[in-house]
């Protein structure tokens, strides 16, 4: 036999038969309501409350007791709305606090005993919950009566605008008011008070603006801006919602930065460019973070602050006075550039546009004097003499990398490079550079920087200098007992595609050099057939021991130009100018400063010259210095440096660089057109300058003319429709 199913029925309650039983029940749960409100809860049996609250609706008379709750409420909050309207001065907002807590307390109890009316009735009939009903009915009949809605929100602002000007108020009052706004709804909160509590900061901070513009200055502004800004968002942390703050920080920023932006930075006396002259990080750092808040605030700041560098280091680079001295002319170019560095990672948080900024500054007014390259390499080469003895490897190291800096700043960076080979060849020569570590550190950077091409002509000049020791060791061991009595020769065989020798007019060596010179170059041929050698005087130096008045002897450390000039008093008491460029040759502009260096340095005078003047002419004499004194027993007597070539000279080797430039150039306008084969003229200009902008920027009319070279040459046509499209020849 089947079993038959297990049911559970639905419990069907006995119908009640008392005709006023919603009534009765509801007069009950009624009397409760008013006892809650009126603060008489502690006598009500909320169990049997809660019962007959669950029977009306089980019994269908959910809708009398819904509809007797609003009305009772609304009853209740009809008498508190008059009770605080009628609260006077600054009691109206503690009562109204104290209200709206009794309201809160009496809601959570009758919310309580409608419980199961709150699940069930009102989500079927699509009712308001019970506590949502007394947020509304408190928003509709107390909140927005007519006499407290404009009282609250005046008193609120009076209240904000009390604490602004330095008054102590009820913080926490303030916070349990506007909390109420805001669980009456965020509308509520934002329509009520927010909206007008925006625009009564912006015409305070505009007014407030406006008066600290025209009496303070721009680093006491920017401090009176930064604390409105910092006490606003502290005032929204004490009582305002939290969403609260973006608002009230763009009205500040808005009326105290972004308003007066072009002013601030402009300000006379101690805008922007005063901050950046006198050092002021604090300031700086804090127009940063100010300005930074605002649209296109850093971008005003930047160009304010490009624009300044450009016009300091364009009167640095252009100021004939500086220019004098190219060893002191680069130093400043550092410091400005340690200045600025300073600036941005003290005070502008390191930010890559405000550097990106300064680099282009410094690239526009290092480049616009021609002579930068010169100087730099100047700069370089007093520092790899003289100015980094005693100096740790890490500081050279610092120093070398400050040197790269404004290298890459360089469009002519092919300029530097024959600068730098003639200052390195001197130095390598002469051997007065302080350091070969530091010197190959330099090469390794810049190959770094340029490449191998760059970098390989100075690399050969070091394996010339160790192969002219070998060849030196050879040669003495050859023939040391031939030399006997005669001068000590020591040769640097150089490399004629590596170093930057000229061809400078052969200098008359004396005749006791001579000899040795001679068995020197026999040895160097008969061991290299083919070879050719050619003597640089210029580039040469030695010890000569003199005698002076009453026996003092001396060893003097000179140039072999210098060795020349003092030979010659061997025999003559009394040359002119003109006579020794006679009986050397050597070339007037150096031996005018070999003249200086013996007649005119204090302590280093072996020579006297008369007239005394610090100018060589031609027709001034020179004597032997007889009374020359000293306390050291070798004197070193350099050569007053050139520290910046003359016009005439730095107009040749422009021209030499200029040549130079012709076959790289070519080079490159074969390259583009062997990959493009047929190419516009406008587009070869753009390719060409793109490969060569690393070394040079060339200019398109060289190009054009280099474009020319090539087409008569035939490695280039042109095309016989458009006459500015050329076609590679293969």
């Amino acid at each position: 036999m089947k079993k038959r199913p297990f049911t559970i029925e639905a419990y069907k309650h006995r119908m009640v038969a008392d005709p006023n039983y919603a009534e009765k029940t509801w007069k009950i749960l009624e009397h409760a309501i008013h006892e809650i409100y009126n603060h008489n809860a502690s006598g009500l049996s909320f169990e049997e409350l809660y019962r007959n609250a669950y029977n009306m609706v089980l019994h269908k008379f959910g809708d009398k007791l819904y509809s007797g709750l609003v009305t009772t409420m609304t009853s209740h909050l009809r008498q508190i709305s008059q009770s605080i309207e009628s609260a006077q001065g600054e009691v109206f907002l503690e009562v109204l606090n104290r209200k709206w807590v009794d309201h809160n307390e009496a809601l959570q109890m009758i919310r309580d005993i409608l419980m199961y009316m709150d699940r069930t009735f009102v989500p079927s009939k699509n009712k308001t919950h019970v506590h949502e009903l007394g947020l509304n009915l408190w928003r509709d009949f107390v909140i927005h009566s007519s006499k407290t809605r404009a009282r609250l929100l005046d008193t609120l602002l009076d209240l904000v605008l009390r604490e602004r000007n330095g008054e102590v108020i009820n913080r926490g009052l303030m916070r349990n008011l506007t909390n109420m706004l805001m669980d009456l709804g965020l509308s509520v909160y934002q329509t009520d008070f927010e909206k007008h509590f925006l625009e009564i900061s912006a015409t305070f901070y505009c007014r407030e603006s406006q008066k600290f513009i025209e009496s303070c200055e721009c680093g006491d502004y920017l401090i009176k801006a930064e604390r409105r800004l910092n006490e606003e968002m502290e005032r929204v942390s004490h009582y305002l919602d939290p969403k609260s703050e973006s608002e009230i920080t763009k009205v500040v920023e808005k009326e105290m930065i972004e308003n007066h932006m072009q002013t601030l930075v402009r300000m006379e006396n101690s805008g922007l460019v005063n901050m950046l002259m006198d050092d002021k990080y604090e300031d700086l750092g804090r127009m940063y973070n100010l300005f930074r808040r605002v649209p296109s605030g850093l971008t005003t700041v930047k160009d304010v602050m490009t624009s300044f560098i450009r016009d300091t280091g364009k009167q640095l680079v252009m100021d004939p006075e500086r220019l004098k001295d190219p060893v002191d002319f680069v130093q400043r170019l550092l410091n400005l550039k340690d200045k600025y560095d300073k600036v941005i990672t003290m005070a502008f948080n390191n930010d890559k546009t405000f550097q990106n900024a300064l680099n282009s500054a410094f690239e526009y007014f290092i480049n616009l004097n021609a002579r930068s390259p010169e100087f730099i390499s100047l700069f370089v080469d007093d520092k790899l003499r003289r100015g980094l003895k005693g100096v740790g490897e890490e500081d050279v190291e610092i120093v070398l990398d400050k040197v790269m800096m404004l290298f890459r700043y360089l469009q002519e960076k092919d300029v530097f490079e024959k600068y730098y080979k003639q200052h390195l060849a001197k130095r390598l020569l002469s051997g007065k550079t302080i350091s070969d570590e530091a010197e190959r550190s330099l090469i390794v950077k810049l190959k770094t920087e340029c490449g191998y091409q760059f970098t390989s002509k100075l690399e050969g000049m070091f394996t010339d200098m160790k192969t002219s020791y070998d060849m030196m060791q050879g040669f003495l061991a050859s023939h040391g007992a031939e030399l006997g009595d005669s001068p000590t020769l020591s040769v640097q065989v150089l490399t004629t595609g590596s170093w930057p020798t000229q061809s400078s007019p052969q200098c008359n060596l004396p005749s006791e050099i001579l000899g040795v010179c001679e068995k020197f170059r026999a040895y160097y041929l008969g061991a290299h057939s083919g070879r050719r050698l050619s003597w640089q005087a210029n580039m040469g130096n030695a010890d000569l021991k003199a005698t002076f008045g009453n026996g003092r002897k001396h060893e003097l450390n000179v140039s072999t130009y210098q060795m020349c000039v003092l030979m010659l008093f061997n025999n003559a008491d009394r040359l002119t100018c003109k006579e020794i460029e006679q009986a050397t040759s050597i070339p007037m502009p150096d031996l005018k400063r070999c003249l200086q260096s013996l007649a005119l340095v204090k302590g280093k005078n072996v020579l006297r010259k008369e007239p005394m003047s610090k100018d060589i002419a031609e027709d001034d004499a020179f004597f032997f210095n007889d009374k020359f004194t000293s306390k050291l027993f070798k004197v070193k007597i350099g050569t007053v440096v050139a520290q910046r070539e003359t016009e005439p000279e730095n107009i040749e080797t422009r021209q030499r660089v200029e040549e130079d430039r012709k076959p790289q150039i070519e080079a490159a306008i074969v390259r583009v057109m062997k990959s493009r084969r047929t190419l516009e003229h406008n587009n070869v200009i753009a390719e060409v300058t793109k490969q060569l902008q690393a070394r040079f920027f060339p200019n398109p009319v060289v190009i054009k003319k280099r474009i020319e070279s090539l087409i008569e040459r035939e490695f280039l046509e042109r095309d016989k429709v458009d006459r500015k499209v050329y076609r590679y020849l293969a």
